[in-house]
């Protein structure tokens, strides 16, 4: 039985559209999954449900594009996490809206408010962990919802954390704006991890470059778990939503007291 992901059919230039006019009436979360979330997505039914309610799913592996491309003859445009939120703080975001970054350390908060004039951009720093301890979970979010309204509020605390996350705050029904699960990318815009060369990025390597700057941290992701994906391709269908599709209710998932935040869960980007 094969396991259906939804994939909202954005490039970057779509994606930014969506975004920026999601507005701040109302909650919302992308996800942007990579071969190793796909992965998890088949594996896993509480990560499923977490993708279930995500109001954009946008591809995050062009090295998963170039693959189904080729097996399977499907395309399937790409939306990379990182490029997302650097074209969101450097062209969407204006000085004064209410911008959240939740992850990351005060110096990279710092670092992103000066670099990019935000007055109004906040920081929240979890512990390690975090998402096995219900009293930081529960800090976590009121902090998130305390600050809102906000225009845009980047979890960037590993998968399936930030998804948790964004899950847990859409339930609440408190927060307002858009959530988006990035991952690495501030590591990237902070200059944390360097990222692979364009030409790199467009042939779908950008997993080797960052393998061979940190091959202890990543070989076991990459060289171990990562090739699953070719005994899980013809399992896993992607398919391809409109473009401007967005799922608006979640009756159809796990209701949150389902919801596992203690494990076994192994953090990545």
């Amino acid at each position: 039985m094969s396991t259906v992901l939804n994939i909202d059919d954005y490039d970057l230039e779509g994606a930014l559209k969506a975004v920026t006019g999601f507005g701040s009436d109302r909650y919302g979360y992308v996800v942007t999954p990579n071969v190793d979330h796909v992965i998890r997505y088949h594996q896993d039914q509480q990560f499923q449900s977490l993708y279930a309610q995500a109001a954009y799913v946008l591809l995050d592996s062009r090295f998963l594009a170039h693959t189904v491309g080729l097996v399977k003859r499907q395309v399937l445009r790409v939306c990379l996490g990182s490029d997302l939120t650097t074209a969101v703080l450097s062209s969407v975001i204006k000085p004064h809206d209410v911008a959240i970054l939740v992850g990351g350390t005060p110096q990279q908060a710092r670092t992103l408010r000066e670099r990019f004039g935000l007055s109004a951009f906040h920081h929240i720093d979890p512990p390690m962990n975090f998402i096995r301890d219900p009293l930081a979970v529960e800090s976590c979010l009121r902090q998130i919802e305390s600050v809102g309204p906000f225009r845009f509020c980047f979890l960037a605390i590993g998968s399936p954390q930030q998804e948790i996350i964004a899950q847990k705050l859409k339930v609440r029904g408190v927060a307002r704006g858009l959530a988006l699960c990035v991952g690495a990318a501030v590591d990237f815009l902070t200059g944390v991890e360097k990222r692979a060369p364009q030409w790199m990025q467009q042939a779908g390597l950008e997993w080797l470059f960052r393998l061979s700057q940190n091959p202890r941290r990543l070989a076991k992701r990459y060289l171990i778990r990562g090739p699953v994906i070719f005994l899980l391709l013809w399992r896993i269908e992607l398919r391809v939503r409109r473009s401007g599709a967005s799922v608006v209710s979640g009756a159809e998932v796990l209701v949150p007291a389902q919801l596992s935040t203690t494990g076994p869960w192994e953090i990545s980007e």
